[in-house]
């Protein structure tokens, strides 16, 4: 009677950790985002309805609460792809939470203090401690030797118009290398934000930003045009165009970014 009574008490336990175990595919996230965010009619962008996200965050804040309850040791234990999913979630998710808690704004630069920025607010936790943006971008995603994963700056989001777009769905480990791939030919087939000209590549600052993240040998490339030569559909370049920016041989100029916010604006 009393193996019977201990084998309960294990399967309860079983079946409740498995109940709390982490979402990989991310569907509470995936019913956030197919909501309130959509591409705009070009595919290279998408906009955010802020308001509606305001006036019902209840799934958002699930959501975040099963990204909160991740533990350090669980999540080392992940594949590389699960953990670096996790991550880009986690941050747009938690930028998504900074907009909707002051919303409305002109732009995320506007949240924050005079002497800290929106990037530097601990606002929520992960892997059990007090974070802020820039800690899950710069020292997590971005740390050297980590991911070395350049194409994570056309995924994570930081609800401008500048940023590459944010998806209207989760990154997952499955789908992780299709996703980025796609979201970096969105990005770079923007002419508003990167295109060549007059002899001259005109790209978005991001390139200019993290210039050192896309000189690293992704792919073989070790410098910014070599890059950007892996991108020569998106960007519309022809096989000569190609060499020559691969070989160092086309300027490159970096555009102004555009800090406004990307929200749904209101139909007349």
């Amino acid at each position: 009677m009393r193996l019977k009574a201990l084998a309960a008490v294990a399967a309860l336990l079983l079946m409740t950790r498995q109940a709390l175990a982490f979402d990989y595919s991310h569907q509470q996230f995936a019913g956030v985002l197919s909501s309130h965010v959509q591409w705009q009619e070009d595919g290279g962008n998408s906009v955010v309805d802020y308001a509606a996200l305001q006036a019902a965050p209840e799934e958002l804040e699930r959501y975040l609460e099963q990204l909160s309850a991740v533990e350090a040791a669980e999540f080392k234990r992940w594949p590389t792809n699960e953990q670096l999913a996790f991550l880009i979630n986690a941050y747009n998710a938690f930028t998504l939470k900074l907009i909707v808690d002051h919303y409305p704004v002109d732009s995320i630069r506007d949240i924050g203090r005079f002497w800290q920025s929106p990037w530097k607010l601990r606002f929520f936790t992960l892997l059990g401690e007090q974070m802020h943006l820039d800690q899950v971008e710069h020292e997590i995603i971005r740390e050297p030797g980590r991911y070395d994963e350049p194409r994570i700056h056309f995924a994570v989001n930081c609800a401008s118009i500048g940023c590459p777009a944010l998806r209207p769905e989760p990154f997952t480990a499955e789908d992780l290398e299709a996703q980025l791939e796609d979201s970096s030919k969105r990005f770079l087939s923007d002419a508003s934000r990167n295109r060549y000209r007059d002899g001259r590549l005109e790209v978005s600052s991001i390139f200019k930003w993290y210039r050192e993240d896309f000189e690293r040998g992704w792919r073989g490339a070790e410098t910014l045009g070599a890059f950007l030569a892996l991108y020569t559909d998106a960007l519309g370049l022809d096989a000569e165009t190609r060499e020559q920016l691969a070989g160092g041989a086309v300027q490159i100029r970096f555009l102004n970014y555009d800090w406004n916010l990307n929200r749904l604006k209101a139909q007349p």
